[in-house]
């Protein structure tokens, strides 16, 4: 009998607490779409779909997927985190293996199911000092040498990242009890001033407060004023290479990353924290929030389908948007296995190297084999919206 190449996968949900609940999250309503008899609990967390081979996962496909696929439908924040290159992975797994448990690095991406909300990179330093001026509680944790070392540091931009990583790690080491107080007179400030009916832009105000109603007391609160705020647009999508600080705040995505659990925290978490090996693994060089944004191209070979394609070999993300107009679409073969997700629409899929038609509906993924087509018949009016992880060599 010929070897099954083309089949629908099973997928592990995880109900982590940060997730949005019940049928708010986009994780919810794709495991529904999937499978029509499965049961969504009103007061329960959906937080990731897992799609492939992972331990904590179901059975993987077979063949050894270099990346892993999910939705991500995010409520609360997300660790203040960077992700080790392979160097440093390798010498933090060597030294701490319960906290880093494997020594690959952990490029991840992500794409943007519905608005979604993030951290990422260090803003523009002229934003920086903005807060440094309008925020003294802010100001009172990096202290005035640093602060000052910062505006003297403008122009010349190796000076500036290593008076930036200063100002970062004076902030994060500062003692428990001095930032909790800033912390806290900051909050009231900024509720008294909202509550008068005071612009708090300047605080960051609507930020802060969520942050610290998630998370009070915690440091990763004045990180705001540090990194780039990112909101994406559905389809737009920022890549995390190595040693770049994010969290992501709010919303559904798309995430795909190399196959690691490595994971640096300094904040937002109740999880383990390393504040000294973020503080001197990060990447301090300022950037607009706008270069955060990692652009897709168009195949050239298909006009239906967008390329997020990041400078790592791990993983490529593709988007497949197939229009109303069209019923008849193959699903092209590439020379790795890979995973298709549908967000939207409905078809009967056929492939040679499968053992029968497969229906395909939103939240239906499909391991292909490498080197293997698909073909869809279209069933739904409003066409097709997919998303599909490969390895581009």
């Amino acid at each position: 009998m010929e070897e099954v190449r083309v089949f629908p996968l099973t997928c592990a949900v995880q109900n982590y607490a940060w997730g949005k609940v019940g049928l708010d999250s986009e994780v919810a309503k794709l495991v529904v779409g999937g499978d029509p008899v499965a049961v969504v609990a009103d007061g329960k967390p959906y937080a990731e779909l897992w799609m492939g081979a992972h331990p904590k996962g179901p059975p993987p496909p077979p063949g050894q997927l270099p990346f892993l696929f999910k939705v991500l439908s995010v409520n609360t924040a997300l660790s203040i985190q960077a992700h080790p290159n392979r160097e440093l992975a390798a010498r933090l797994h060597a030294q701490f293996p319960e906290h880093y448990p494997d020594n690959n690095h952990k490029p991840e991406m992500a794409i943007a199911l519905t608005r979604f909300q993030g951290l990422c990179g260090f803003r523009p330093v002229e934003e920086i000092l903005g807060f440094l001026k309008s925020v003294p509680e802010f100001h009172a944790l990096v202290g005035n040498e640093a602060a000052g070392e910062l505006l003297c540091s403008m122009g010349d931009a190796v000076h500036t990242s290593q008076v930036l990583k200063k100002c970062f790690t004076r902030m994060m080491n500062c003692e428990k009890k001095v930032f909790v107080d800033q912390l806290n007179m900051l909050v009231k400030r900024v509720t008294e001033e909202g509550a008068a009916g005071k612009d708090t832009s300047s605080s960051n105000g609507d930020m802060l407060l969520r942050l610290h109603s998630q998370y009070p007391g915690d440091i990763g609160c004045f990180s705001i004023y540090f990194l780039n705020h990112i909101v994406l647009d559905p389809g737009q999508a920022m890549f995390l290479g190595a040693n770049e600080p994010h969290a992501y705040l709010y919303g559904d995505c798309i995430e795909c990353m190399a196959c690691s659990d490595n994971t640096v925290r300094a904040g937002l978490t109740p999880k383990y924290i390393d504040v000294n090996t973020l503080c001197e693994m990060l990447n301090y060089s300022p950037a607009p929030a706008s270069s955060k944004i990692f652009p897709c191209v168009q195949d050239a070979s298909d006009p239906c389908v967008s390329l997020y394609d990041p400078p790592v070999p791990d993983f490529t993300v593709m988007r497949i948007q197939v229009p109303a107009s069209v019923k008849q679409y193959t699903v092209a073969p590439v020379d790795s296995a890979s995973i298709l997700l549908v967000i939207e629409g409905d078809a009967t899929a056929t492939s040679a190297a499968a053992l029968s038609d497969v229906t395909l509906r939103r939240g239906t993924v499909l391991f292909v084999s490498a080197n293997e087509s698909v073909s869809l018949h279209i069933t739904s009016q409003s066409g097709m919206n997919m998303f599909r992880a490969c390895c581009l060599l």
